[in-house]
């Protein structure tokens, strides 16, 4: 795609396959190139604001998609105690072990054995992936192997 120009992928037969590769592509929109005057003109403006311009139906597909990824999420992190969960969100944050002490009021160790906990409660390998968990970017998979906190 070239820098600073959108490209918007017209489609004699649209898919939400093709849709979802033209995004991948970097396309700025998606639509039936048989689309009405009225549509296009629709296309061109929101494009040319910043907007994306992505149909109903693969919009649809999208929003069901990134529902269903959260849900492991939030049910995983419900998992963890109170204080598990304060410790996940400062990791989350870039807090490092002493930070995450001196806020809470805990020693390191502490911190330490709350990451443990969290990263086996949650299958999480490392801190980066638990960043990714909890910021809702990454979904849970189990860890191939096991680092210490």
């Amino acid at each position: 795609m070239a820098a600073g120009c959108p490209v918007v992928v017209l489609s004699n037969l649209p898919s939400n396959e093709e849709g979802l590769m033209a995004f991948s592509a970097g396309a700025a929109g998606y639509c039936n190139a048989l689309a009405i005057p009225d549509v296009l003109r629709q296309v061109s403006t929101v494009v040319e604001q910043g907007g994306l311009w992505v149909g109903q139906d693969l919009m649809q597909r999208l929003f069901t998609a990134l529902t269903a990824r959260a849900a492991p999420v939030q049910t995983a992190l419900a998992a963890l105690s109170t204080r598990e969960h304060q410790v996940a969100q400062a990791v989350a944050r870039g807090g490092t072990n002493k930070e995450i002490a001196r806020a809470m009021g805990i020693t390191e160790r502490t911190v330490k054995a709350h990451l443990t906990a969290i990263f086996e409660k949650l299958e999480v390998r490392d801190r980066l992936q638990l960043s990714l968990v909890v910021n809702g970017v990454e979904t849970l998979a189990p860890a191939p192997h096991k680092i210490p906190a």
